[in-house]
């Protein structure tokens, strides 16, 4: 029990799938044009990533070794399938949008790596500890590059108008780069640093000593 907390919290800035790990960037470049289609998106791998992890961890003492990654496989396909035809059935305008990219949570490996590195060794209650934690690390991630995306490259936000457009008659020029796929890459490799920033360790007053005496004795 004492584990869950941590597994929750851990991965939205210290271990961070995306951001850390550097796990799912395929999906976090192509969804995240908007808020919208990245939280759909993050939903349907957290329903995905925490069945998966309970299912597996579940069944973790009967499935035999040497065939563990196909057996993984199949379980994550057959919930990401489900999702898929959720989604297609009530709300089948954002299916489309997502277009093929919740079919390929399949390959996501946040969700195979969480099955393997975690379900298969741990408890029910701990892996799904373990999923939820990281499909939260996973929408934090998505959200605020669909944020910056959407905000700055259209002037809105969830779809609602927030800056004002200048052909409105207002004094903000949406910058259409961030709606091309690079800008995701570079808005990830930004997050990338800054999470990598947060993570190290305040510099005891001897070092930064050190450091302004440029490392002299």
């Amino acid at each position: 029990m004492r584990r869950i907390p941590r597994t929750l919290t851990e991965p939205l800035v210290d271990n961070n799938p995306v951001a850390v790990q550097l796990l799912g960037l395929c999906s976090a470049l192509a969804v995240t044009r908007s808020v919208d289609t990245a939280l759909a998106m993050s939903a349907a791998l957290t329903v995905v990533l925490v069945s998966s992890n309970a299912i597996i961890s579940l069944l973790r003492r009967v499935i035999p070794h040497s065939t563990r990654l196909v057996l993984q496989i199949i379980i994550i396909a057959t919930l990401v399938t489900l999702a898929d035809q959720l989604l297609a059935a009530f709300a089948p305008a954002m299916s489309r949008r997502l277009s093929i990219f919740v079919s390929l949570i399949i390959t996501n490996c946040v969700v195979l790596g969480r099955a393997e590195a975690f379900a298969m060794s741990h408890g029910v209650l701990a892996s799904v500890g373990d999923g939820l934690g990281n499909a939260l690390g996973y929408t934090f991630l998505l959200t605020l590059v669909g944020a910056v995306r959407e905000l700055l490259g259209a002037g809105t936000l969830l779809g609602h108008a927030v800056l004002p457009l200048a052909r409105d008659g207002g004094w903000f020029e949406p910058m259409q780069i961030l709606h091309q796929a690079p800008s995701g890459f570079f808005l990830i490799a930004a997050f990338v640093w800054l999470l990598a920033r947060l993570r190290l360790p305040p510099a005891r007053p001897n070092e930064r000593r050190a450091g302004a005496d440029g490392g002299a004795p």
